[in-house]
């Protein structure tokens, strides 16, 4: 039986009570047949705006032909080789996100990459090497290692990242939890300097907390943690699988504040939307403490994965989508506040292309929006309560951003009507 013939079986949104897929998700009732650019189109016919980009994996949108062409010539020579082996495109793959993401951290231009798929296992990899720069390095005894983390953080769903979730739907349920993680307020400097003792190896951060509702923190917070991390000997680590490759307004959210982190993690944008990639980027010195056996990826790496990348780097090497994001950015967040001014929105935050936005709990959940949206031709995801999140494509047209932010006003102002 062809993938045709099972689709043609089991119909395009199958959930009656055989529905072989399981209820990890609770989906809006639309279902994707194809994609370009800023818009999908549903099994129906129906078109609709994409303003979540896959949670920034779409930074460029649907089907962005550089990434198409690099992927469909890779698919004709070489898709996987493991690490057992080299291949042609790996070391050049390093060498190009290396020049692009290592001169904005501390690891500078001679930094290091570490390649994996998803962002939980960037999120993991970096832990792991903390952990062992600690032990190998800083001299923290066996076992002790401690990390420092934000309340409201998202880094993943693995086991031990959800230890230091305080997200119950995400965390309870999967214990016993991951020992070695303190968790303090999001954006308190003070608090972070009061988790830190010899014990501890790093602080790992979102730069803009996404899964909490793009939560942008004070001004000198970031700098702060600069200082004190590097007093205190301590590695900093900024998690940009969401916030960076160009979604900000910059390469990495962190430059928003003039902030260099020791490693960051990257995903999400750096497959385009086509594959998931993934990687660590950093100082050479704490990376090495990896050596041959001690961590790896069947898939890590491989030439599909690197040909899209190297092409998602090439289109971030020329500056373009960081600038489309700032200018249109300047567009998004002036609408957006008019709607607060307006009283149709209670607040809203973000930095360039990216936006969270608080419905009045009076007028409806993150999830009434969501639905007043699709039906207007807009597809975006409600996050927690009366909270959603916006994140078009970065390669949106003016036009197409106009249309969105005119369907969202239509939403508001008929939930501020109906309640």
């Amino acid at each position: 039986m062809t993938a045709q013939d099972v689709r043609a079986v089991a119909g395009p949104a199958d959930e009656g009570p055989h529905d072989a897929l399981a209820h990890n998700y609770h989906p809006l009732p639309v279902t994707v047949a194809t994609a370009e650019g800023s818009w999908v189109t549903d099994v129906d016919g129906h078109r609709y705006l994409d303003f979540l980009a896959g949670y920034s994996a779409l930074n460029f949108g649907h089907r962005h032909p550089a990434l198409l062409a690099a992927a469909t010539a890779q698919l004709g020579r070489v898709t996987l080789t493991s690490r057992a082996f080299d291949h042609d495109l790996l070391h050049p793959f390093a060498a190009a996100l290396a020049a692009l993401v290592g001169p904005l951290t501390t690891g500078g231009p001679d930094s290091l990459v570490l390649p994996m798929n998803t962002g939980a296992e960037a999120v993991e990899t970096a832990i792991k090497t903390a952990r062992k720069w600690g032990y190998d390095v800083k001299g923290v005894r066996p076992g002790e290692a401690t990390i420092v983390v934000g309340s409201g953080n998202f880094h993943g769903r693995t086991t031990t990242i959800v230890s230091f979730s305080d997200d119950e739907d995400a965390r309870r349920g999967f214990d016993p939890y991951t020992p070695g993680f303190r968790v303090v307020p999001y954006g308190d400097v003070d608090a972070v300097a009061a988790a830190i003792d010899d014990t501890t190896v790093a602080v790992l951060l979102e730069p803009v907390q996404g899964e909490s509702g793009v939560i942008v923190p004070p001004e000198d917070y970031w700098p702060r943690l600069r200082t004190l991390t590097a007093e205190r000997d301590v590695l900093l680590v900024a998690d940009e699988i969401q916030s960076g490759l160009g979604r900000a307004g910059t390469t990495l959210a962190v430059e928003t504040w003039g902030v260099r982190p020791d490693l960051v993690t990257l995903g999400k944008a750096l497959g385009g939307g086509i594959l998931p990639v993934s990687a660590v980027v950093g100082r050479r010195d704490v990376l090495e403490v990896l050596t041959p056996g001690t961590h790896g990826s069947t898939f890590g790496g491989n030439p599909l994965a690197c040909a899209v990348a190297l092409a998602v780097v090439d289109l971030l090497a020329t500056g373009e989508p960081q600038r489309r994001a700032r200018e249109l950015g300047a567009v998004f967040h002036g609408r957006l506040t008019g709607f607060v001014d307006a009283g149709l929105l209670d607040d809203v935050r973000g930095l360039g292309l990216w936006a969270g936005l608080d419905l009045d709990p009076a007028r409806g959940t993150g999830r009434d929006l969501c639905e007043a949206l699709l039906a207007r031709g807009v597809l975006a995801k409600d996050t927690h309560g009366s909270t959603i999140r916006l994140a078009p494509p970065l390669t949106i047209s003016t036009d197409d951003l106009e249309t969105g932010l005119s369907a969202l006003e239509d939403a508001l102002t008929a939930l501020a009507r109906d309640r």
